[in-house]
């Protein structure tokens, strides 16, 4: 039997001053697949999936990253971020620079590589998601949709092996939406395992190849 490539054991959290937002939750995510978090707001979604690539600590339980626990020392965790990225719900969270460019090069810069091979992610993650020419354009003057493909580009600049997307269709209007699902299963049948959260059942029912649906 394979080894999940991610998993949750029996995980619980609780916000400070709030309520419980996991108890008890058990997931496994197998290397290559491409698995929808489902269920109505408040059920846990983004919190398990902040859980997975160490942004959240669990109360409680265990998350594991290709079988081996988590841990949480300053290390560990920059690596663990570069091998799973993590594409939040609202762009404008993520796009910090005042260039394309600047934005989708800050992860590779941050990982100490020579500037060639900085030049070289950026140029191929923005190929990849469709923004070659944008790279000197300003982000704030972008659409929703670029701006969403910017975020991505720059989690794929360092090239993680699972990609994590909190309601990647949120906010976008229906054909940004396609755009970014078809890029996403681009992503998955390039073999990464690609992670969604949404509200959207006919989307995660189309798309996925498991659905995980949370109360």
């Amino acid at each position: 039997m394979t080894t999940p490539l991610l998993e949750t054991d029996n995980v619980t959290y609780t916000y400070p001053n709030g309520p419980a937002a996991l108890a008890g939750v058990s997931v496994l995510i197998d290397a290559g697949s491409k698995t929808a978090l489902v269920g109505p707001n408040g059920a846990g979604k983004s919190t398990l999936l902040l859980m997975l690539n160490g942004m959240l600590r669990p109360a409680s339980g265990e998350v594991r990253f290709d079988g081996r626990p988590l841990a949480y020392d300053n290390r560990s965790l920059r690596d663990l971020r570069r091998r799973v990225g993590f594409v939040f719900q609202n762009p404008d969270v993520q796009i910090i620079a005042p260039t394309v460019e600047q934005d989708v090069a800050f992860g590779p810069v941050n990982l100490g590589l020579p500037l060639d091979a900085v030049r070289r992610a950026v140029r191929d993650a923005l190929g990849y998601v469709g923004l070659r020419g944008y790279e000197k354009r300003p982000p704030h003057h972008l659409s929703g949709g670029e701006k969403k493909r910017v975020a991505i580009a720059g989690i794929l600049a360092m090239e993680p092996a699972v990609l994590v997307f909190d309601e990647p269709t949120n906010t976008l209007d229906p054909a940004s939406s396609e755009e970014v699902m078809e890029l996403l299963d681009e992503l998955a049948s390039g073999g990464r395992t690609v992670l969604i959260s949404t509200h959207d059942v006919e989307l995660a029912y189309r798309w996925a190849d498991s659905v995980i649906l949370m109360e």
